[in-house]
């Protein structure tokens, strides 16, 4: 298939995403693809569970419920074409229960599945291979333990199941970014040595797989967007055979699609953006440069590619032990004094029963009460506040020790302090704790199979082009400040997002003038985030990236998220608040450089 011109339309960006793109796309009329993305680390350890009570399930069961059932007629009239990562640890049975719903409807569209993903039947040889972790270097952990092992897969699968002619295409764990490459590479006839042309479609992918998070959502400027996140747009890439992209969002939808919407998305849970690693590709971002144009249109130019490499990143998760909490509130005067005492209290009492039982203490506590002296924005003044709310959690290596410590939480209300509150429910229960392990694996042990109805195939990746990484980094210029300057806080500055990569945390920053960004560096350096992060790293590794072209920096943060969002028992186990964090940070600029900005 050769087309000049295509539409993709990103409908969510995890399991659990509202179901508004949809209608949305099917209204719009001339999109060709809608892809979802439903899969994370935390996720898949989630329907890894979910398989091991159940054979028959372990997908994102919102596609075939949320997604097909109710869409099929329009889906089926309109002819675009559907691909997801929906089939999560069990795509057959995801297409499955698709097919079913289409022959129930008696209908003709055709469902093809990518496999290959999964590693589980070969632990031994993961074994053999001497898998090392790729930041810890620890081994692999015992097979016991082990939940889930998936290999990260391309779209060059996905591209030739849509050649095969399938109407939806599901996977199990791809790059997040691979369904809309291989729509790309499908629909342009893009070859393996086209690093730009696939830099370019990634991306895209990119951009739009995190749905409404490119159009407004999460957004620094969010007061721009707030009469219409009712009603937020979902993103659409337009993207060319010649490898131009342009991203938008249907008509008549809330939010917006500005330099500041897509940019902050492009900084979103990348490393280092001069070799950011996928299957198919290693991109290098740092010459991106974003344009708008009236319309909700912003033109992304300057995606390069580096290379392709000859391994496959693989998420392992595996079980360590058991953890639970709980989030109470208290009001009145000294409020956080008694919301801390109540913590001390239920510790005390659940330590005491631990000793009586003969069993070690806690691995692991942590108390955050919000509203006090919060390390979420020292700058905030918060002393004496009246309303806090204090979340109190426990990791163990065994269940019964978190049972005891969320009973006492829950117990220790009647000879609590005063000003106690909890939302009603259930007592809290403990839940297994799972940690990430992420290796390389050659690409050659990984079997790949395309399957329909009818038939099933084997698709072998053995491409591998070395195009030779930058060999120095950008240089960021120097301010000058050669006349009167002012403090003035960073949000008035720039943008800033932030998010997690297991037990890392990054945060993009993005001047809203190129003139800005000298200023933003000479503040923001390694020491100063490592400095107001101290409190969450658990290691001192701090990495600052520049890219030109967006006038941005992006800090990765080693080991600050307390174990991942799998494991961590912290509030923000993700860092989706750190950009928040350093938004407040004052910058010296010179008075005339700001005018009335």
């Amino acid at each position: 298939m050769n087309k000049a011109r295509i539409r993709i339309g990103g409908a969510t960006g995890y399991w659990g995403d509202t179901d508004m793109a949809i209608p949305q796309f099917l209204a719009e009329g001339n999109v060709d693809f809608i892809v979802f993305d439903y899969l994370a680390e935390v996720t898949m350890s989630i329907l890894a569970r979910a398989r091991a009570t159940d054979p028959s399930v372990g997908y994102a069961t919102d596609f075939v419920t949320s997604v097909i059932k109710p869409h099929l007629t329009a889906i089926a009239s309109s002819g675009v074409r559907l691909i997801s990562n929906a089939g999560g640890v069990n795509p057959d049975s995801c297409a499955a229960a698709v097919r079913e719903l289409i022959r129930a409807a008696d209908m003709d569209l055709r469902v093809a599945v990518v496999t290959g993903d999964d590693l589980m039947p070969q632990l031994s040889g993961l074994t053999d291979l001497d898998c090392r972790e790729m930041f810890s270097d620890t081994p692999l952990p015992a097979a016991a333990a082990i939940a889930s092992a998936n290999a990260y897969l391309g779209a060059f699968p996905i591209a030739r199941a849509l050649d095969g002619g399938a109407d939806i295409v599901i996977t199990g764990r791809c790059v997040d970014s691979a369904v809309t490459l291989g729509a790309c590479i499908h629909s342009f006839g893009w070859t393996f040595d086209q690093l730009d042309h696939l830099a370019t479609g990634s991306l895209a992918g990119h951009i739009i797989e995190c749905g409404a998070q490119a159009t407004g959502g999460n957004y620094t400027d969010w007061h721009d967007v707030a009469d219409g996140l009712h009603n937020i747009g979902y993103p659409i890439a337009e993207l060319t055979s010649t490898g131009e992209l342009i991203i938008t969002k249907p008509a008549k939808t809330g939010g917006a699609v500005t330099v500041g919407t897509v940019g902050e998305q492009l900084l979103y849970e990348i490393d280092d953006p001069q070799a950011y690693y996928l299957p198919d590709v290693i991109c290098d971002f740092t010459s991106v440069t974003l344009r708008e144009e009236p319309g909700d249109r912003v033109i992304v130019d300057g995606a390069k590619g580096r290379g392709v490499p000859n391994s496959y990143k693989a998420s392992i998760t595996w079980a360590d032990g058991w953890r639970g909490g709980s989030v109470s509130f208290y009001v009145g005067s000294r409020a956080a004094e008694k919301a801390r005492l109540f913590a001390e209290e239920a510790v005390v009492r659940s330590r005491r029963k631990l000793s009586a039982l003969g069993v070690e203490d806690y691995q692991e506590l942590c108390v955050e009460v919000i509203g006090d002296e919060s390390h979420y924005g020292s700058a905030a003044n918060t002393t004496g506040s009246r309303e806090v709310a204090v979340k109190i959690a426990a990791r163990h290596a065994e269940k019964q020790p978190v049972a005891i410590l969320l009973r006492e939480l829950t117990g220790a209300a009647l000879g609590a302090p005063a000003g106690l509150f909890m939302f009603a429910g259930a007592r809290p229960k403990p839940s297994p704790v799972f940690r990430l392990f992420s290796t390389l694996i050659p690409k050659h042990v990984v079997d790949i199979r395309i399957t329909t109805a009818d038939e099933s195939h084997s698709w072998t990746d053995n491409q591998n082009v070395d195009a030779g990484l930058p060999s120095e980094p950008w240089v960021i210029p120097h301010p000058s400040k050669g006349e009167t300057c002012i403090d003035v806080p960073l949000e008035q500055l720039a943008w800033a997002r932030s998010g997690d990569k297991g037990d890392k945390a990054n945060i993009g920053v993005m001047a809203r003038r190129p003139d800005y960004l000298p200023f933003i560096a000479e503040v923001l350096t390694t020491d100063y985030m490592r400095t107001r992060f101290a409190h969450f790293l658990t290691g001192a590794a701090v990495d600052r990236h520049y890219l030109p072209g967006l006038n941005a920096l992006n800090f990765v943060l080693h080991n600050a998220l307390g174990g991942g969002g799998m494991a961590s028992l912290r509030n923000d186990a993700q860092g989706k608040c750190y950009a928040q964090i350093i938004l407040d940070t004052p910058i010296s600029i010179p008075k005339a450089l700001i005018g009335d900005d």
